[in-house]
């Protein structure tokens, strides 16, 4: 077994993202093959190429397709990620989920199914990281 650190999916992302700002409503669906951040809302149907993060203050409704993906915010619709999903503690998540690898911090909330695809087990951690705080209205 390796000592090295696993490094949580985010801090690896290899691109520039695209980014979705906090205060930004977006409609429609998103096709990309890069990174997405998205700490506004989408409402619109997703298939991003690359990893995609939800912040703490980010909302997807729609059904989402990435090759991986970090949840810390909300997400109304089915999420099919082909490699890793990390769900932090703040996720609220309402639909269907399947990955190969799926993480899951104690406090998340998931209501639907869950179905891991990989032969790993679905593993539960403690989310160590504060969450990042909002930035105060100005």
């Amino acid at each position: 077994m390796s000592d090295l650190p696993r490094r949580r999916l985010l801090d690896r992302l290899g691109s520039t993202p695209t980014l979705i700002a906090q205060h930004t409503n977006l409609q429609g669906d998103i096709d990309t093959r890069g990174a997405l951040l998205v700490n506004g809302a989408v409402q619109g149907n997703g298939r991003v190429g690359g990893e995609v993060a939800i912040s703490t203050g980010g909302r997807w409704q729609g059904d989402l397709q990435a090759e991986n993906a970090v949840i810390a915010g909300t997400v109304i619709g089915d999420v099919t990620v082909a490699d890793k999903l990390e769900i932090g503690a703040s996720a609220r998540l309402t639909g269907r989920v399947t990955a190969k690898r799926i993480a899951i911090a104690l406090g998340a909330q998931v209501e639907g199914e869950i179905a891991c695809t990989g032969s790993e087990p679905i593993v539960q951690f403690v989310e160590k990281r504060a969450a990042v705080p909002e930035p105060a209205a100005r």
